[in-house]
């Protein structure tokens, strides 16, 4: 479950590479997979498309958190980490890097389909 103050790490090919969670949308105490977080980059690549300092949006991929599945089996991640998109969901990365838990609803198809690894 990622909180407000949550360092994260990017699982994309925008530029940063740690954010810290800011803010939750939709009034929630916590996030999980497929929910959209407001975040902050802390560090970042040099040649990416972001900025140190920058507010963005973002949606949770992995969480350490246990998720069980409908078919009742375990998925836990070794790490916390985010995709970065726009306003309209748009990832801001060409690359999704590590496995995606499938997110919720049919959501971010685009984002899905750029991932490596869908379980």
């Amino acid at each position: 479950m990622i909180q407000k103050n949550s360092l994260l790490e990017v699982a994309d090919n925008s530029g940063a590479r740690e954010v810290l969670c800011i803010g939750l949308l939709g009034g929630r105490k916590a996030a999980s997979i497929g929910d959209i977080i407001i975040v902050s980059i802390k560090t970042i690549n040099p040649k990416g498309k972001v900025e140190r300092g920058k507010v963005y949006r973002a949606v949770v991929v992995r969480v350490k958190n246990r998720i069980r599945k409908s078919d009742n089996s375990v998925i836990r991640f070794s790490s916390n980490a985010v995709v970065l998109v726009n306003n309209q969901g748009e990832p801001l990365g060409t690359r999704v890097f590590g496995p995606v838990k499938k997110l919720p609803s049919g959501s971010f198809m685009k984002l899905m389909s750029l991932a490596v690894e869908v379980l």
